[in-house]
C-alpha cells in the first residue's frame, strides 16, 4: 500500500511539472477578445446585442473559444477600473470591439460599429458579426 501511494505520488508530481509546458506549447501566440461594453443602465436593445454577440461567437467559433484563441468579454464601462476603456477605444455607447492580443499586449483593434445597424434582425447581427470575426481571425494569419 506503501508502494502504492509512493508511485501516485510521484506520477503527480511529474504531471505536475509536465502540464505547463504542454500548455504552454499548446497554447495560441495571440487571441482576439471580442469586447462588449456597456454602461449600467441596460435596455432590450442593449441586452441583445450581448446576447447576439455571445451567440455568435459561441456558435461560429466554438473551436477557437476552446482552444482560447478567441474570448468574449462583457465589460460595464461604469464599474471603477474599466473606465480607461471609454478613452482606450473612443466608445461613446453602447459597442462591441474586437482586440488583437500578441504577448499580452494589444496590436490591433477594431469597432464593430455596424451592430446598431443590424440588431433589429437577430440573423443579420449574427451574420455580420460573424464575418467580421473571420476577416480580423484571417487577418491574423
Amino acid at each position: 500500500m506503501k508502494k502504492l501511494i509512493a508511485m501516485f505520488l510521484t506520477a503527480a508530481a511529474v504531471i505536475s511539472v509536465i502540464s505547463p509546458v504542454f500548455a504552454e506549447e499548446n497554447k495560441p501566440a495571440g487571441k482576439v477578445i471580442a469586447y462588449y461594453f456597456h454602461g449600467s443602465f441596460r435596455c432590450v436593445t442593449c441586452n441583445n446585442m450581448e446576447r447576439y454577440a455571445r451567440e455568435a461567437i459561441e456558435t461560429n467559433f466554438k473551436d477557437a473559444l476552446d482552444s482560447g484563441e478567441i474570448e468574449f468579454k462583457s465589460v460595464n464601462v461604469e464599474e471603477r477600473g474599466n473606465e480607461h476603456f471609454v478613452t482606450d477605444y473612443q466608445l461613446y455607447t453602447k459597442s462591441l470591439i474586437l482586440s488583437r492580443v500578441k504577448d499580452g499586449k494589444e496590436i490591433k483593434s477594431k469597432n464593430l460599429d455596424k451592430i446598431w445597424d443590424c440588431v433589429r434582425s437577430k440573423q443579420t447581427f449574427i451574420d455580420y458579426v460573424t464575418r467580421e470575426i473571420r476577416g480580423f481571425l484571417k487577418e491574423a494569419q
